[in-house]
């Protein structure tokens, strides 16, 4: 179980994330949404201490998270995988070194500085790239890739941690339609086959609704909404992103102007360049 307990990060006089307290049970796979600047990724970091808490408390299980440090940190960031809109892949490196990186803090210091995997390591890389169907890229420079591919090797590195919780931000704001959908499959099925909880900030509503059991909205720091897709009600949408509209493909990059602009009978490929991705 994560735990979050009034739970506040301040830049100077700014409050991003205001407050949040929220329960997450083990095998969960959560959706956060709201406007750009609502507060999602500064929660997302926070929980993986890529970010300090300002106030509040995380625990995840028995582990005090807002107070880790050292090798009690590294431990934990290990066990909480993170997959970032931009992938963080070395670039000058092969698909094959960057996804066995996910190995580091398993390994000694001495291994790590050497980079020396095991055989039993390149085997698990293997079946990690097999399962997002790109083995056959393994010996191309990560930096050769296309978007879609950068992002799924990506997530073969987080598997190759053995993490207990995967948090992905944004993961398909950059990607095409198809390669959205493929992304977002493999989280599903990280999900569904290990039983890791998953929490994913996303930009469009009916992606939440399609892949996520919970929706977590945000909005000037604060929580506004948390449930099922089933109760995404248009007051809910209203207090997340401040529009009269349905939401069902509302994309936070949209501006308020641009939602008016919108007529409300258009299709969601119409309303939304992204809409297909839950598809």
């Amino acid at each position: 179980m994560l735990e979050l307990r009034d739970v506040t990060r301040r830049f100077g006089k700014k409050t991003a994330v205001d407050s949040v307290t929220l329960d997450v049970p083990q095998g969960q796979m959560v959706g956060i949404i709201g406007r750009s600047g609502a507060g999602k990724s500064t929660l997302l970091r926070m929980i993986n201490r890529l970010e300090q808490t300002s106030a509040g408390e995380i625990r995840f299980g028995d582990r005090q998270i807002s107070s880790l440090r050292g090798t009690a940190l590294r431990e934990w960031q290990r066990d909480c995988a993170m997959i970032f809109q931009q992938f963080n892949l070395v670039q000058r490196l092969d698909v094959m070194t960057n996804v066995m990186l996910g190995r580091l803090n398993h390994r000694s210091t001495t291994m790590s500085v050497l980079g020396l995997f095991t055989r039993e390591e390149r085997i698990e890389a293997v079946a990690a790239l097999e399962r997002l169907g790109i083995e056959q890229t393994a010996l191309q420079m990560a930096g050769t890739l296309s978007g879609g591919q950068q992002q799924r090797v990506a997530i073969a590195r987080a598997l190759m941690q053995k993490p207990k919780m995967v948090l992905a931000d944004e993961p398909i704001a950059s990607l095409d339609p198809l390669n959205a959908k493929i992304v977002m499959d493999a989280l599903r099925d990280i999900n569904e086959r290990e039983g890791i909880t998953v929490i994913t900030n996303l930009h469009t509503l009916d992606t939440a609704r399609t892949y996520c059991e919970r929706i977590v909205g945000m909005a000037a720091g604060r929580v506004v909404f948390d449930g099922p897709p089933s109760e995404l009600t248009a007051d809910a949408v209203r207090a997340i992103y401040g529009t009269d509209r349905d939401g069902g493909s509302i994309d936070e990059r949209m501006t308020s102007t641009s939602l008016d602009n919108v007529p409300a009978n258009a299709s969601l490929a119409t309303r939304s360049p992204l809409a297909v991705a839950g598809h």
